[in-house]
Formats: C-alpha cells, sequence, structure tokens
C-alpha cells in the first residue's frame, strides 16, 4: 500500500459528506490501520489561539495570534500542533519534507513566549478514517490526492486554499468532477 502521509486531500464536488465541502485535508499518517489528517483551511469563529493559551494555564503573548483550525470532526478538544521544520521540538512527528505535527504542550509555551517555530497553525480535532476507508472515498472521486506544499499551509488565505492546491497543478477544482465520467 502507497502511503498519503504529507500529501493534501481535496475535495472535489464529488465529495459526499458536507463537512468536507471545499476541505483541503493534510494527510499526517496512513496505514493499514487507517488514515489521520488535519483540515487546514477551516478557522474556527469564537475560539482564538489566546483562548487555548489561558485554558492551558499559559499567558498568551500581547501581539495578533493566528486563528485556531477545525482539523476536522473527531476528539474537538484535542490540539494539534503543525509547524515549519525550523524548530526543534522534542515531541514530535514529521509529516513532509517540512511540516512536523505535536500534541505537547511544550511547542504552545514556547509559541507563547516567542520561542517556537516561524510558521504554526493549531487545530482542534482531526480527520480519521478507519482501515480502507479513505482508499474507498478515492475511489469514488470524493477526493483528489496532490503533493502538499508548505508554503500552501502556512501561507495562503484559507479562502483560497482549496482553489488555489489544485491550482498549482493546473486543475481548477471547481470544475473537476465535470472532467469524471464512467468508462
Amino acid at each position: 500500500m502507497e502511503t498519503l502521509q504529507g500529501q493534501f486531500l481535496i475535495a472535489t464536488q464529488q465529495m459526499p459528506d458536507p463537512r468536507f465541502r471545499e476541505q483541503v485535508v493534510y494527510i499526517c499518517a496512513h496505514n493499514e490501520e487507517g488514515a489521520m489528517g488535519l483540515v487546514i483551511n477551516r478557522p474556527i469563529d469564537g475560539i482564538s489561539l489566546a483562548d487555548i493559551f489561558r485554558e492551558a494555564d499559559i499567558e498568551p503573548p500581547g501581539h495578533a495570534l493566528p486563528p485556531v483550525y477545525a482539523g476536522g470532526p473527531v476528539e474537538t478538544n484535542a490540539a494539534f500542533v503543525l509547524f515549519s521544520s525550523d524548530y526543534g521540538a522534542r515531541s514530535c512527528m514529521p509529516v513532509g519534507r517540512d511540516v512536523f505535527l505535536s500534541r505537547d504542550i511544550a511547542v504552545l509555551e514556547d509559541i507563547a513566549r516567542g520561542f517556537g517555530p516561524k510558521n504554526y497553525m493549531v487545530l482542534l480535532g482531526y480527520s480519521g478514517w478507519a482501515p480502507g476507508q479513505i482508499e474507498e472515498e478515492l475511489s469514488n472521486c470524493g477526493w483528489l490526492v496532490l503533493p502538499a506544499d508548505a508554503d500552501l499551509i502556512f501561507h495562503t488565505q484559507d479562502d483560497l486554499k482549496w482553489k488555489n492546491a489544485a491550482g498549482r497543478y493546473g486543475i481548477d477544482i471547481s470544475t473537476f468532477s465535470d472532467l469524471l465520467g464512467n468508462a
């Protein structure tokens, strides 16, 4: 089985689950036990990073903070941090060439103190698939799989990520399903 770890899943118009409409999922793990990914383009209204810091008994910094994202519908109270490779966390998992994942509170503490990664995003919850489930969704054309790009994760406006992720490869994702058919 070829792993999808470090790839983007871009929801097509064929995606039957409305929670993933126009979403980009960064796949963090994929093996025979299933898959886990994080939606990278769905900021949460009403929850700030300062709220997350206070909940964890961390003093928030005085400057503007990035939004918190809904990483998916599973364990929505669990915080995950995706971050750039310039930061050396003790407890982290490499996902792609230059993107790491952690649930270690020390990463949040370092971010609050100004010693964290240059690029990061904090997400609540994750997207999970049972063994074979993601492969089934792919066979039904619910997702387009494309190489992930740290620049898109960390430096692209959230409302542009869905179109830009596919557009980097010459694909207009809004019309992609019109190109699909049955032979």
